[in-house]
């Protein structure tokens, strides 16, 4: 983070603090950055917090882990079958199409209110971003390194781990960063929808007591721990992908 990130954020907070002091708008509609940031430090003092952050943590990553596997696996597939790929078609394009936050209510049942049915939501989230990337991602292997592999008797197997693998891994990455953010948002949201721990549920019960401070510290709690989650990913990517060039370099450039 650079001294330009840390003062926009500051920036932000004044103008929110002004706003407030200002009476610009009501302290009860966008709360007291001053009040929101003592119960921020008020949660973590008590150690209430960790406990909550523990299960959404928990929900986001096997969410993000079981939703990117089944994606990669069936991006694979669907772009290596063009007959499962034409008769799969309508049917993933019609569940995709679907918006999937309705189905929190029905995994709750299916479920129960335990971790179960938020990670199921996660991962519905997940796989159709990593799956439509995967499968973007294989599809435009190069037809000349394909042939050139073909000519050289690779088999299916060579095929998959020496060209189509590692044509798609710039297109899984891609997807990693907003996959990871959407098993997030689906541990949330199925907390939100019912129940006894998480970040989701900490913040429902600040708003069912009219608590806007509480709802903005849940929030502020939540953004950094996406970033944090973001940044993680973005390190497997660098030490994975290292062989990629970072930018477009011509036949003049200096290494």
């Amino acid at each position: 983070m650079s001294i330009y990130h840390i003062a926009i954020f500051l920036t932000v907070l004044l103008a929110w603090k002004l706003t407030v002091e200002t009476q610009l708008m009501d302290s009860f509609f966008i709360g007291d950055p001053v009040l929101v940031f003592g119960k921020i430090v008020n949660w973590f003092a008590s150690g209430d917090v960790f406990r909550h952050l523990w299960v959404t943590l928990v929900e986001t990553l096997v969410a993000f882990g079981i939703g990117s596997v089944l994606g990669l696996v069936v991006g694979l597939w669907l772009a290596l079958s063009p007959l499962a790929s034409q008769l799969s078609s309508p049917y993933i394009k019609g569940f995709n199409a679907m918006p999937r936050v309705i189905l929190a209510p029905i995994f709750s049942v299916w479920f129960g209110l335990g971790m179960t049915s938020k990670i199921a939501l996660g991962i519905t989230l997940v796989f159709f971003v990593v799956f439509f990337n995967v499968y973007q991602g294989v599809r435009e292997v190069s037809p000349v390194v394909l042939a050139n592999a073909k000519m050289l008797r690779a088999s299916k197997r060579q095929l998959l781990r020496s060209v189509y693998i590692p044509s798609a891994m710039s297109w899984v990455f891609s997807s990693l960063h907003t996959a990871v953010g959407m098993a997030f948002v689906g541990a949330v949201i199925g907390e939100y929808m019912g129940s006894a721990a998480g970040m989701g549920y900490l913040i429902l019960q600040a708003e069912s007591v009219f608590d806007i401070n509480g709802v903005f510290a849940g929030v502020i709690i939540l953004t950094f721990f996406a970033i944090a989650l973001d940044y993680g990913v973005g390190f497997v990517e660098r030490k994975l992908l290292h062989w990629q060039p970072r930018e477009a370099r011509t036949i003049g450039d200096t290494a």
